[in-house]
């Protein structure tokens, strides 16, 4: 019994162990046959672990979940040879699985693989130890490792291996590694930049590609550039863009070059290799549209310099741009206009762009759908216009002023930012700035004006600048409501916004009514900080300054103490005592509205008989005398109409002065519903006419000033002795009549006692409504003056200077003291 029992469990264990050694059927089999201690069980376990893993990625993630992963990354570093190169071939495949690739960097095999790609191993092991490589080098912590375990210098080796496809892995691998910036310096300092050139020439299109892309990207580093050229890297460039057979790479090559231009020493160095000549010839016999646009951007850069766009002038490149420019590929005009727009930075161009009707087209390409191309377009026009009427007038002949307004509203803000350059150069010549107003460009504009970017601001204001010089588009730009968002950009942090914002102002200020609704807006208070500024103001908000004060002459007394003989006072002007720059200047209703105080009394000037009324715009109209100077103007509540000026030239003055009094008719009554005015000064108006009756007459110049400062002398109290103004009281006589107007206010022909600063006032305002020059300064403790010039008699040769004198209104009324003469030094101090 025994022995039959023997017998028969013997075949039953040779089924069992006697298959195992040389067969298994299913993955996991093969993965268990990992951990076998036999070499040739092992070798082969890899092998069809690699060959199953090669049938699809969900074979790879099976594995993976089965633990291949741990046993063939050991493998790898196992000392027998078709053992080792087994489990590379798997692993190499695998690593291509996303979910290998985290697997595997858990594992830190980094190093392992790197050390296969020593000289000692053989091909196979090199092609799939660089094809994990290239799987792993996409990441960038797989990147950080293997420039820390030095594997950069073993792939620039194998970049000289006999095998293409240990050319090509090493190659991908290479390009993915310097998408860093640390790897690209490498590369050039292991001196890879010859091997990978050599590639360039490979029988292989796909390492050639290879190649020229890690080429692309290692030419964004300037040294390597510097590198690059030094190896004869531009001629293999070139070699390759002359090389009909190497067609494909001419995009590639072409976006090298474009790297390569970026620095002056290798744009030269392209230069003198005849790169520029053949990038033109390039573009005249291509037909590829990215390969041409390519080089069409190449030309452009390279264009930047003088001598570059002198060299494409001679070589007649305007003919070539403008036949690019019919193209039916948007992005070669796309590129053909941004070279036109810097080949135009040659005067000569521009002018031969327009004999080659090249303005046309690019107008038309304002319509393209792409935005792209209407930056492009516009930008060209820019540059076509910049002092050349001739190409401005060329657009307009096409409408292309209406294209560009309606471009103001692009939706891409570079589009907007060219066209509002290219209306600025139009704008210089009044019919065609006429043109732009007429399509509603101002509006446009102002939307702009709300704009936040700066590019668009700049632009923006620098246009208003330019339109406003006409009356009809300062009108609109009121009308548009575009003065306030004008005013608010003077508080702009930029510079170049705030310069060009001071510079719309001081245009805008020529207007007289523009200028006081700036007021309004509060731009003469923010123009006096930037001003009290050194690091914001700018020559334009001083200007702009001195524009608007020119327009309020209350206000611009009342600031700088000071008053021109060019500056021509009217009724409604005011004196509310010197107030600091940067300080608000309060209003005649504001004045007046306060209760009677112990401060300074407000001297106020007007002459107009209350039957004779003109609202805050009649200033406009000229008017006939110097009596309806006087009534010039009545103030309302609003700054705008408290302090209206008037400029007049000396022929003018001189017309009015030899004008009859018969003449002076009051104007009609006008009906206007203001809620204050300013009281009528009928002792002032007086004054005004014995001025005219007894100063006019008179023919010499000296014997007039003279007599007007008698006049004024005498109606502010006579003649006083500098060692008896302590008995003069004009303090207590100011003091009652601000009692007896219950105001802070007084008229000033209500002063029968006045002081310096009373009579120097007076006399300006006198003298200018009857047409004598005279300036008036305010000096210190109540002290003011007024400066005139006196010409000389007539020398032998020609005309004496005129000589400048401060008139005596106070002490010996009507003396005349020159300007730097002691007895002038001692009446404009104490």
């Amino acid at each position: 019994m025994g022995k039959k029992v023997k017998k028969e469990a013997e075949p039953f264990l040779k089924d069992v162990f006697d298959p195992l050694p040389i067969e298994g059927k299913t993955a996991a089999t093969a993965v268990l046959m990992l951990s076998s201690p036999e070499e040739e069980v092992l070798a082969k376990a890899c092998e069809a672990i690699h060959k199953f893993a090669e049938k699809g990625d969900e074979n790879k993630t099976s594995l993976m979940c089965l633990g291949a992963i741990e046993p063939l990354s050991r493998l790898i570093s196992h000392e027998d040879k078709t053992v080792r190169r087994n489990a590379v071939m798997a692993l190499g495949v695998m690593a291509s699985n996303n979910e290998v690739k985290k697997c595997l960097k858990t594992l830190d095999v980094i190093p392992a693989i790197i050390s296969k790609l020593s000289p000692e191993e053989n091909v196979v092991v090199h092609e799939f130890a660089t094809l994990c490589l290239i799987s792993l080098s996409v990441d960038f912590s797989c990147k950080v490792q293997i420039f820390e375990h030095k594997g950069l210098e073993p792939l620039i080796q194998l970049l000289s291996s006999p095998d293409p496809d240990v050319k090509k892995n090493s190659v991908e691998c290479i390009f993915n590694l310097v998408q860093d910036f640390q790897n690209r310096a490498a590369l050039q300092r292991l001196n890879g930049l010859p091997p990978l050139l050599e590639l360039l020439r490979s029988e292989f299109p796909v390492i050639q590609q290879l190649a020229l892309r890690t080429t692309e990207n290692i030419t964004t580093d300037s040294e390597t550039r510097v590198a690059f050229g030094n190896v004869q890297g531009f001629d293999t460039i070139l070699e390759i863009l002359g090389t009909k057979e190497f067609s494909d790479l001419h995009e590639g090559a072409l976006r090298v070059i474009l790297n390569c231009l970026e620095d002056s020493e290798s744009m030269q160095l392209i230069q003198t290799l005849g790169g520029l000549e053949q990038l033109l010839q390039f573009v005249g016999t291509s037909t590829l549209p990215e390969a041409q646009a390519n080089a069409v951007k190449a030309i452009a850069r390279m264009a930047q310099s003088s001598e570059n766009r002198k060299f494409l002038h001679e070589r007649n490149v305007e003919k070539t741009l403008t036949d690019l420019l019919m193209q039916e590929n948007e992005n070669v005009r796309t590129a053909a206009c941004q070279a036109v727009a810097t080949v135009s930075k040659n005067h000569s161009s521009r002018d031969t762009f327009r004999c080659l009707d090249a303005i046309k087209p690019i107008v038309q390409l304002l319509n393209s759908e792409g935005s792209e191309l209407r930056m492009a377009a516009a930008e060209a026009l820019s540059s076509l216009t910049i002092s050349n009427n001739l190409n401005a007038y060329a657009i307009y002949d096409v409408e292309g002023d209406k294209l560009l307004v309606r471009q103001l509203r692009d939706s891409c803000t570079g589009a907007a930012v060219y066209a509002t350059s290219v209306l600025t150069n139009m704008a210089s010549q009044e019919d065609l700035r006429k043109s732009i107003l007429a399509n509603e460009a101002m509006p446009a504009l102002v939307e702009l004006l709300h704009s936040t970017d700066n590019n668009i601001l700049i632009n923006a204001t620098q246009a208003v600048a330019t339109l406003a010089c006409d009356a009809e588009a300062r009108l609109e730009l009121r009308n548009v409501g575009g003065l306030t968002p004008l005013v608010q950009l003077l508080k702009s942090v930029n510079a170049e916004i705030r310069r060009n914002a001071s510079w719309a102002v001081c245009v805008c200020a020529n207007d007289e009514l523009t200028a006081l609704e700036l007021c309004n807006a509060g731009a003469l208070e923010i123009l006096q900080e930037i001003n009290l500024s050194p690091n914001r103001n700018n020559k334009f908000s001083e200007l702009a300054l001195q524009k608007l004060l020119d327009s309020n002459l209350s206000l611009k007394y009342s600031l700088t103490g000071h008053l021109s003989a060019s500056d021509i006072t009217t009724d409604g002007f005011y004196d509310p005592g010197q107030i600091r720059m940067g300080h608000q200047v309060p209003t005649l209703e504001e004045i007046s509205k306060q209760a009677v105080n112990q401060h300074r009394a407000t001297i106020a000037v007007n002459g107009k008989p209350p039957d004779q009324f003109i609202t805050k715009g009649a200033d406009d109209h000229k008017q006939d005398s110097p009596t309806e100077t006087t009534a010039s103007s009545v103030l309302s509540s609003k700054r705008s109409s408290k302090t209206p000026s008037k400029m007049k030239g000396k022929g003018q003055k001189e017309d009015e002065k030899k004008k009859d009094e018969d003449e002076y008719k009051p104007q009609p009554e006008m009906m206007v519903d203001e809620a204050w005015s300013l009281l009528y000064d009928a002792a002032f108006h007086n004054l005004v006419k014995k001025a005219v009756e007894s100063i006019l007459p008179l023919q010499d110049e000296v014997k007039m000033y003279t007599a007007l400062a008698k006049l004024v002398c005498d109606a502010m109290g006579g003649q006083v002795e500098p060692d008896k103004l302590h008995d003069f009281l004009w303090e207590l006589h100011i003091s009652e009549l601000k009692v007896e107007a219950c105001s802070n206010i007084i008229l000033i022909g209500k002063i029968n006692k006045g002081t310096y600063f009373h009579r120097a006032l007076l006399y300006k305002v006198l003298a200018d409504r009857i047409g004598l020059s005279c300036s008036l300064t305010r000096g210190e403790y109540n002290r003011a003056w007024n400066k005139i010039f006196i010409t000389g008699p007539k020398k032998t040769y020609g005309y004496s200077q005129p000589e400048c004198y401060i008139i005596d209104l106070m002490h010996q009324p009507g003396n005349l003291m020159k300007s730097n003469s002691p007895a002038a030094l001692a009446y404009q101090t104490i």
